[in-house]
């Protein structure tokens, strides 16, 4: 069952003394993802000199909440504070991207635009 696998640890990580299931790696990667969009958002600020928020932000944030939602939606640890957590940036990321394109268009972040 696919549910049982996803919430298995992963054999060949034994070894390190981790206990990863795929949902914990999911979850994980997203957690960084989520984090990390503050280092793009500090380099493009540093970059131009001035407060800048890129698209990369935008995508992180939305991709990095979604994965960290799955996780606590799906995964074993089925935590209602992690959903609560993460539904609301989701939604907010979503939009914010929306608005950019829409605003913006597609190609914003491309040299000469």
């Amino acid at each position: 069952m696919l549910a049982d696998f996803m919430n298995t640890p992963i054999a060949w990580l034994e070894w390190t003394g981790l206990h990863m299931s795929p949902w914990k790696i999911i979850g994980l990667t997203g957690a960084l993802m989520f984090g990390g969009r503050w280092l793009v958002q500090f380099l493009a600020s540093r970059k131009h000199g001035k407060p800048v928020i890129p698209r990369l932000f935008w995508y992180m944030s939305l991709v990095g909440s979604v994965m960290t939602l799955a996780y606590f939606l799906f995964s074993q640890k089925q935590d209602a504070v992690g959903v609560v957590q993460n539904l609301f940036p989701a939604f907010t990321a979503a939009y914010s991207l929306y608005l950019d394109i829409k605003h913006r268009g597609w190609n914003r972040d491309r040299a000469g635009h």
